[in-house]
């Protein structure tokens, strides 16, 4: 019974990844969010430098994940 009990914590307390797994989605699919040409950023209007700054920053967030989960 032991066992079962700290296997539930452990999923209990990776609950957190899975948030951390959600943040890039949800930033992305709030469209009107940056729906938008300002402010630009090196020519680049910000629809499209907010959709290039998730990738690295989604990389990181995996890696992350990754790395706490193991």
């Amino acid at each position: 019974m032991t066992d079962r009990t700290q296997a539930g914590d452990a999923t209990t307390s990776r609950g957190w990844l899975w948030i951390v797994l959600l943040i890039p989605y949800i930033a992305l699919l709030w469209l009107p969010f940056y729906n938008d040409s300002r402010p630009s950023f090196a020519g680049f209007p910000f629809f499209y430098w907010y959709q290039f700054l998730w990738v690295p920053l989604t990389s990181l967030l995996l890696y992350v994940v990754y790395r706490s989960a193991k």
